[in-house]
Parts: C-alpha cells; structure tokens; sequence
C-alpha cells in the first residue's frame, strides 16, 4: 500500500506532496515535492497510484461541501475540540472563493477510484481518499499543548516552530505504529531555510508528509485509534488519537 499526502494549495499555488509506502511492517518515504498545477498533481497521483493499484490519499483541503453558506460540520466540530489548542479550522461553503477548486480535486481522485473513506476496514488493500487537518493532527501525534504556529507570525517565530516539526518527524513517527523513519530512506528532509517564501515551500512539503502519515494511520487503525469529525453527506476530518 502507498500513502499519498497533498497539502493542497486551496485557490492558487503549489501544493505540497509526499508519497509513503508500506513494506516490510514500516513505512518508507518515497517522494517529497511541491507542484502547482492541478493537472500536475493529479498527473502526480497517477505516478505513484496507477489505476487499479491499491492506496490511501489525505488532503489537506474541504474537498467534500454540501452546504451553500455557513461552516460545514466538520469545521464546527474542529472549533468544539480542538479550539483551546489554536486549531480550529477554516470554515468552508460553496461561495467560498476556494471551494470550486477544492471540491473538483476530490472529484478528479473519486473518478480514479479514489471514493471517500469516512469508515474502514483497517488493513485491506482498498483505494480511498480521506480530508485530514494537519494542525489537529500533529497535538495528537506530538502531545503538544497547543499548535506549532509555523504558519503565520515573524519569519524567525516561523522558522523556529517549522524546525520543532521537523525534529518532532524524525525523533518521534519512528516510535509510532505505523512506524516512519525519515532517516533510513534515500530521501532527506529539506533543511529550514531563512527566507519566507521558502519557508512557505518547506511548510507544505512537512505538512504533506504528516497528510500521508494520517492517511496511513487511519489504514492500518481505522475507528480504533482515530476520530472522524462529520461524516460523508456533511464532510468530514479523520484526526488521529492522541499518541
């Protein structure tokens, strides 16, 4: 089975991209980049997930939009549990400026068998496709107190939190089950760079590999070590347990 993590640029820009494979009781990482078309991207999918191949792909993006105004029912739920550790999401609609882009990605992977997996059957070739919220994500993962706000604030404020993600995906995904160990495969993490636009590259291709490790998770636990926030007709985010 492979992983595939997309931290989708939701109106514009690139998108981060990883690609995890299971073998051998571990996980491997087998590509870590940044694309920005969307015909890339999915040209991308195809690479790594020909047609028939069975795999598991986490976006970061409200692929899944129902509702006309408001906020969805996953993004009221993210507020509701993990609001006190900075990590409520960003409501979606359907007149969201991102919505058209969003919703027509997860329409491209249901039209390559990639249907929607809001229940599973743990440990079964299958090909799916989940919505996944790093920031929840990594709490959960890393028993963290509150967000690693790399996202927003000063450069080196910025640099700091994205250089605690990338010791936190070394040092601790290898203790996890399912086990990643960035260190023994033949691609490196990029190093933190100094200047904002790069950082911003470096933070979507992290943000992608914690994408592809959720979607792993969920396979290899489903319900029992993780949590969904909504359901199929709603939208909704698969967040693991807490490690």
């Amino acid at each position: 089975m492979r992983f595939l993590g997309v931290d989708l640029g939701w109106v514009s820009g690139a998108s981060g991209l990883c690609c995890l494979e299971w073998q051998g009781n571990q996980l491997e990482l087998l590509d870590l980049q940044r694309l920005e078309a969307t015909e890339d991207l999915l040209n991308w999918v195809d690479r790594w997930l020909p047609a028939g191949e069975p795999g598991g792909i986490a976006v970061d993006a409200p692929t899944l939009i129902p509702n006309a105004r408001g906020m969805r029912s996953p993004d009221r739920l993210a507020h509701k549990y993990f609001g006190k550790y900075h990590a409520g999401c960003y409501p979606a609609n359907l007149n969201s400026p991102f919505a058209q882009r969003t919703v027509a990605f997860g329409l491209s992977l249901e039209a390559r068998g990639f249907d929607h997996a809001p229940t599973i059957v743990p440990r079964q070739p299958q090909r799916f496709q989940i919505e996944v919220f790093p920031h929840p994500a990594i709490v959960h993962l890393f028993n963290l107190e509150r967000i690693l706000k790399y996202k927003k604030g000063v450069i080196a404020e910025r640099r700091s939190e994205l250089s605690r993600l990338r010791q936190f995906i070394h040092e601790r995904l290898p203790l996890h089950k399912p086990a990643l160990d960035v260190s023994q495969g033949t691609i490196s993490l990029p190093a933190i760079p100094q200047r904002g636009a790069d950082v911003k590259a470096v933070e979507d291709q992290l943000d992608s590999i914690i994408c592809a490790y959720v979607a792993a998770h969920w396979w290899y636990w489903g319900v029992e070590r993780n949590q969904i926030l909504g359901d199929r007709s709603e939208g909704y985010i698969v967040v693991p347990n807490p490690i």
